[in-house]
């Protein structure tokens, strides 16, 4: 990448990373307010990003690439050498924590994924790659459970929107959410096998 595009880049990112923080509304966010506030033309945000969806993922991308190496690589409790029972567990419970951390970003990233006419969300590359990941480790834990179901079942309660409703709209705090979330997965996992 050239110098200029690479400090594109990253004005681009920057913006778009505070004006969906600073929004109410994730939805709201457009491609000329990112183009402004970072000083380029929308041209250079097609260019970059394809469409506003591929901004949302790159802004989502830059949040979450410490999680994404902790599970890839990183040590217990995310990484690949904890017990697999534990990892599906503290995974579920990370990707839980991301999301709401960064809710109205996720809430804009999950619907411009659905709204695309090409593609969906379950087609996604981070989605198709936590999926993966799942239905290796769900092996680990149960040869009995059909491990691709498992793994989209357990992603389904992570949702953004689900998440939102349950937590803004219901008011459920968040510890009593992230407990539910874990008598689910041992649900979804069924009895011990040890």
């Amino acid at each position: 990448m050239r110098s200029d595009a690479t400090r594109n880049r990253a004005a681009v990112l920057a913006a778009a990373d505070r004006l969906f923080s600073e929004s109410a509304s994730g939805s709201v966010v457009s491609m000329d307010d990112v183009a402004e506030a970072a000083g380029v033309g929308k041209g250079t945000l097609f260019r970059g990003f394809g469409d506003r969806a591929g901004l949302v993922q790159a802004v989502f991308d830059a949040r979450i690439e410490a999680l994404r190496e902790a599970v890839a690589s990183g040590p217990e409790p995310l990484g690949p050498g904890t017990p697999p029972r534990e990892r599906i567990h503290a995974i579920m419970e990370a990707i839980v924590r991301a999301k709401l951390a960064n809710r109205q970003l996720v809430l804009a990233l999950e619907d411009s994924a659905t709204g695309r006419a090409t593609g969906s969300l379950f087609e996604s590359t981070p989605y198709r790659w936590i999926h993966g990941i799942l239905v290796d480790v769900v092996g680990q834990v149960s040869p009995v459970v059909d491990r691709g179901w498992a793994a989209h079942i357990l992603l389904a309660m992570t949702r953004a929107d689900l998440l939102d409703h349950v937590v803004g709209t219901e008011g459920m705090p968040e510890a009593q959410l992230l407990a539910n979330v874990r008598v689910f997965v041992e649900r979804v996992l069924g009895e011990r096998q040890d």
